[in-house]
């Protein structure tokens, strides 16, 4: 089983990987293999509302976008991290999840999903009920942990330093691991 990790941070070793890493070792220590695939170096531009994915099955800006929706369908579950520019997930994020909801939504159906968010102080549950929205509309499985899953700090050091975020980033990756491994043995829903 593995879980695709998406960090929507143009910082690769930044704050927002340090809690994902933190939720890798969830994932590890309960059996499930991971990934993460950074984002947010990536210029990605955003929907343009042609709704040429509906006739495609795919987006018809080629890109990263339907490189990762494939890598994507083969995933037992995904988390989405960012981190939190003016109380929002970064724009970079936004357009990618923009696209790839809109193209390959039905694909992600039933597959269970995280979101993982880092601030140095505020915003963090506006950004965290954000980015909830995209799993939540295309009726995913929404993964929780032990509190809200955000974690707090201006460096990757000070987020380490947060404790309970930490715990809290650990818990997403441990209940990830058993929503997959529970979901792996059972039948998909027929959608009616």
């Amino acid at each position: 089983m593995k879980v695709i990790l998406l960090n929507g941070s143009p910082h690769s070793n930044g704050c927002t990987n340090t809690a994902l890493e933190e939720v890798v070792r969830g994932l590890k220590d309960y059996g499930v293999e991971s990934e993460i695939i950074h984002i947010g170096k990536n210029t990605i531009p955003g929907c343009k509302g042609c709704f040429a994915c509906h006739k495609l099955w795919r987006c018809i800006q080629e890109d990263l976008v339907n490189e990762i929706a494939l890598r994507l369908k083969d995933a037992d579950g995904m988390i989405i991290g960012s981190p939190v520019y003016f109380a929002s997930p970064n724009a970079t994020l936004i357009a990618f999840l923009d696209r790839l909801y809109a193209a390959y939504g039905d694909s992600l159906m039933y597959k269970p999903c995280g979101c993982m968010v880092s601030a140095r102080r505020g915003g963090t549950t506006a950004a965290l009920e954000v980015l909830n929205k995209y799993p939540l509309v295309c009726e995913q499985p929404l993964v929780s942990s032990s509190y809200w899953c955000m974690v707090h700090g201006n460096t990757p050091d000070e987020v380490r330093a947060d404790k309970e975020g930490m715990e809290i980033a650990y818990n997403l990756g441990r209940n990830m691991a058993w929503m997959v491994q529970a979901l792996h043995s059972m039948p998909y829903p027929v959608k009616g």
